[in-house]
């Protein structure tokens, strides 16, 4: 027993860095009381400790702890994801205005973002029903917190409320879904689960009961339709940097969480005749139908509601939600193709999001607003921030030549290869919906004039400017040039258990 403890904790280094790095970031700010930029750097050295102990597992395929995590290429794809996010992520914070105001300590802030990090690593790796509860609270319970860090702003407090009402909700379904899923099967092993309901054993109803119910937490997480109610006010609320973590890593934590479940738990590994890489649910449990109503509806909704938004951080809320819609589609087409193409998907969305809220919180930063009335004329006045916010945008609508054409350029393809034509014709119609509420944006910083903030300027830092480059790049090379993308992707589908 004991050796095979020690084994599995050497499989468990880079969150085991992550707890040490949480510590350290709390004792550093004891000491460094005056000085927030030591517990900041604190923070990014053990991030990059636990990104370089996360590339030492990329060909790794284990399950430690009995089968509570799993230590595989999907989840170093999504672990490598989530680091790399929680990096930028500090170099944003350093940056921000409304963070390093005057008196503010941000010692528990950079611990607390920290934590955020493991449970979202946690929940990529999780492939246990209860590790996935303790790994989604991990995360939810220090996410309510920094959401609402900026208690003196006036919608703060009221975004973390809400948060933590929803996300309580949300959590209470998950579990009641949980427990009856151990009930019917004894079990809450993902792999053992899977044996029972092979055996055909169980009542499909109370089964597809329980995986709605389940269904709740995940979509919670990824900020699916109905369950997107908290996004909108926390992403306004809530300090910017964190409004661009959640969009980013909370989603890639819960879309992590919610293939594995599905694949592991629902997939019939005696059927033979499949196409590689097909999958194929047990028991007749249809929870496809399911994915497709969700995904219809979250994209629909998101982008028709985004048309109204006066507020850039709301309009991009409304936006992360049809991006979650998107991605929904690859788990339809039932296949690794679907799931290869979510995992590209990731990528670029990374690359483009994070930049289009990084030059909103550097706008917000000088003219102290982030109404999207208040950008008429500023195109001029920061030429490469405005031209860089405009390539995220349009690389957020999915037009060519940048990178998220190609996302969603391979999530069509998925959809049409495995038939689902009106499918991948609701995405295209929502495409051009998004197009509408982004080019308001071109349209006031180019088109329309303003005296309001004539005197207000625009100059960025080097190093800010680098951080816009260093996002801007990618967004444009991986639309001229993606194979290492798709490559890293195919070769990270394989989740460990299944074919």
């Amino acid at each position: 027993m004991t050796e095979q403890i020690l084994h599995d904790l050497r499989l468990f280094y880079p969150e085991t860095a992550l707890v040490l790095a949480f510590l350290a970031a709390i004792i550093a700010d004891l000491i460094f009381r005056r000085s927030t930029k030591v517990v900041a750097f604190v923070a990014l050295a053990g991030l990059a400790v636990t990104g370089v102990l996360v590339l030492g597992q990329s060909t790794m395929h284990a399950s430690i702890f009995s089968n509570m995590i799993a230590v595989d290429s999907f989840a170093f794809f999504f672990k490598l994801l989530i680091v790399f996010s929680a990096v930028l992520i500090v170099v944003f914070s350093l940056s921000s205005a409304e963070l390093n105001s005057a008196g503010r300590r941000l010692g528990e802030y950079y611990s607390l973002l920290l934590a955020l990090t493991l449970g979202m690593m946690l929940m990529a790796g999780a492939s246990n029903l209860l590790m996935m509860y303790l790994a989604l609270e991990l995360s939810s319970i220090t996410s309510y917190i920094l959401s609402g860090y900026t208690r003196e702003a006036q919608d703060s407090s009221e975004a973390s409320l809400k948060y933590v009402i929803y996300g309580s909700l949300s959590s209470g379904l998950m579990l009641y879904g949980i427990s009856i899923i151990y009930g019917m099967t004894g079990s809450l092993d993902l792999y053992t689960i899977n044996q029972v309901l092979a055996g055909g054993e169980v009542n499909s109803l109370a089964l597809l009961i329980a995986g709605i119910l389940v269904i709740a937490g995940f979509g919670y997480k990824i900020s699916a339709v109905p369950f997107h109610f908290w996004t909108p006010d926390v992403y306004e609320g809530a300090p910017i940097t964190i409004t661009a973590f959640l969009s980013v890593a909370s989603k890639a934590g819960g879309f992590a969480m919610m293939i594995r479940f599905f694949k592991v738990t629902f997939f019939d590994s005696s059927i033979l005749t499949l196409p590689e890489g097909a999958w194929e649910s047990v028991q007749g449990f249809d929870w496809v139908a399911v994915i497709v109503a969700l995904s219809v509806l979250t994209m629909t909704f998101g982008n028709l509601v985004a048309i109204w938004q006066n507020n850039l951080k709301r309009m991009l809320a409304y936006s992360s939600i049809a991006h979650a819609g998107y991605m929904l589609m690859g788990i339809v087409v039932l296949n690794n193709e679907g799931l290869a193409a979510i995992m590209l998907y990731f990528v670029v969305y990374l690359f483009m999001n994070l930049g289009a809220f990084y030059i909103v919180m550097l706008v917000a930063n000088k003219i102290g607003s982030e109404d999207i009335d208040d950008y008429r004329g500023i195109g001029p006045k920061a030429p490469l921030a405005m031209v860089a916010l405009s390539i995220f945008l349009v690389s957020l609508t999915g037009l060519p030549p940048t990178a998220g054409f190609i996302g969603k350029l391979y999530l069509f393809a998925a959809l049409l290869n495995s038939g689902w034509v009106w499918l991948a014709v609701v995405g295209a119609l929502n495409s051009v919906v998004s197009l509408y509420y982004y080019v308001r944006v071109f349209r006031n910083m180019y088109l329309r004039s303003d005296e309001r903030h004539s005197n207000v300027s625009l100059d960025f830092s080097f190093a800010q400017k680098l951080v816009i480059m260093f996002l801007l790049v990618p967004t444009l090379l991986f639309g001229l040039y993606f194979t290492p993308l798709v490559q890293l992707a195919q070769a990270s589908v394989k989740i460990f258990g299944t074919p």
